[in-house]
């Protein structure tokens, strides 16, 4: 099965579980013609087709409740109950039981594909390094939060660059076109538990964000509350595209809170499942990081080996991870992330080649 029918079969699917919204589907599409990493980011499912029969060896580890669609933009910020700013994985929709090597594998993948588009300077072998490091760290501590406060100040600095702005963060959703399609009972409910006061006058628009989720419904509630702005997302969940691509049977579940429930974390208390959306608070400091968005002179080595111990919190949810773990890591070989990310590379440029070709036909 190659790229294009692996995208159709994907989408069949996707369209069974949820009301597609086509515009951003076709923008999808686009996006996956532009890179190498923008393509990686898009298309989750296609990287379950391959990865079991690529990196066979990894495939058999120690099965964890996974983040599984995980890449360097899959980080950000929100604040905790305490208000304090904190940092980690901030998507988990396609969180899934996998081996706990695939999360690695596809986070050095995104890096180095980061480096060939030169949104990251070091080394492909470096930042393989570094991102096992922090992986081996968290896990041998047994996981510690990133809470942006007394440490990690260096991490506080590119949470807060310039380009999350709060004037233009308000000006770019307040720009966005009202949702002129019926708004689903649900959402409307999802949305209204997570206001400030239940009879807050809202405006719902239509928002296009993400990559691996574009197409589904993603609406946004705007309101003016005591002198300020605020914003409250619900996007639509589906269950994982591993459901499809590992060819499991059964009801499929969404593990979503599940995972978020169970790593060692600091809550965001506005994150949650309702029903069969993910809810969430939108603000300037609540939001993903862009590789775009990076400051220079960043410590790129030290940013991708707190993504491994981040990666190692998650991780540490899944009940006897931190032991079984630990010791497939000392029985592999020498360089094995570098090797099975260099595999991973070539298919994934191999298939956004292909992409690219059909797409300017």
């Amino acid at each position: 099965m190659n790229i294009q029918q692996a995208t159709l079969q994907y989408e069949r699917w996707l369209g069974r579980h949820i009301s597609i919204v086509r515009e951003d589907l076709a923008r999808k599409h686009q996006m996956m013609a532009s890179g190498s990493f923008p393509h990686l980011r898009a298309t989750f499912y296609r990287w379950m087709n391959v990865w079991p029969d690529a990196c066979r060896d990894l495939a058999a580890a120690h099965e964890v409740l996974s983040i599984g669609d995980l890449h360097i933009e899959n980080f950000g910020t929100w604040r905790d109950q305490e208000g304090r700013l904190i940092w980690g994985v901030n998507d988990f929709d396609e969180a899934f039981p996998l081996p706990w090597t695939n999360d690695l594998v596809r986070l050095a993948t995104s890096a180095s594909l980061a480096i060939q588009s030169d949104h990251l300077s070091l080394g492909r072998r470096e930042a393989c390094d570094a991102i096992l490091e922090g992986y081996a760290q968290g896990l041998a501590s047994g996981g510690k939060p990133f809470v942006l406060a007394e440490n990690h100040g260096w991490l506080r600095k590119i949470a807060l660059g310039k380009l999350r702005d709060p004037v233009g963060f308000w000006q770019k959703l307040n720009t966005l076109a009202p949702y002129d399609r019926r708004v689903p009972e649900d959402a409307r409910r999802a949305l209204q538990h997570l206001l400030p006061e239940p009879a807050l006058d809202c405006r719902i628009v239509h928002r296009i964000a993400g990559m691996g989720s574009l197409g589904r419904q993603r609406l946004v509630a705007l309101s003016q509350w005591k002198g300020g702005h605020l914003a409250r997302e619900a996007k639509a969940l589906v269950p994982s595209a591993c459901w499809l691509a590992l060819k499991r049977t059964g009801r499929p579940h969404i593990y979503y809170q599940t995972i978020i429930d169970g790593a060692v974390r600091v809550p965001d208390p506005f994150v949650g499942v309702r029903g069969q959306w993910i809810v969430r608070r939108l603000a300037p400091d609540c939001a993903r990081i862009e590789l775009v968005s990076l400051p220079g002179g960043r410590d790129e080595s030290t940013l991708l080996y707190s993504m491994g111990f981040e990666t190692a919190n998650i991780h540490l949810g899944s009940q006897n991870a931190q032991k079984a773990i630990r010791q497939e890591l000392e029985k592999l070989p020498p360089r094995w992330l570098a090797t099975a990310t260099k595999q991973m590379v070539k298919l994934v440029i191999r298939d956004w080649k292909d992409w690219r070709a059909v797409a300017k036909r």
